[in-house]
């Protein structure tokens, strides 16, 4: 997975490296803070992270399907709350 060494990373190029990172980050989650092992954790996300934008981009959203999509949350939330002074 584009180790050089224990703690050292480099980009990800393939996504078998992709996923061998996913599952050393599932293994790092309970690292200690200030450890060697969150350094890693934090490396292997951002790595990750570069590695979903590029591979995996997500477009942004129809501004108009943006707005109808706020408005409903807006409306849910106002329904609510008026149930719950009820």
């Amino acid at each position: 997975m584009g180790i050089v060494s224990d703690s050292m990373y480099t980009q990800l190029k393939s996504d078998a490296e992709y996923e061998a990172a996913l599952a050393r980050v599932e293994a790092l989650m309970d690292a200690a803070a200030g450890s060697p092992q969150e350094a890693d954790l934090i490396t292997l996300a951002i790595l990750i992270e570069q590695y979903e934008r590029e591979h995996y981009p997500i477009a942004p959203p129809d501004p108009v399907d943006a707005m109808l999509f706020r408005l409903d949350q807006q409306r849910a939330h106002t329904v609510s709350a008026h149930h719950d002074t009820m």
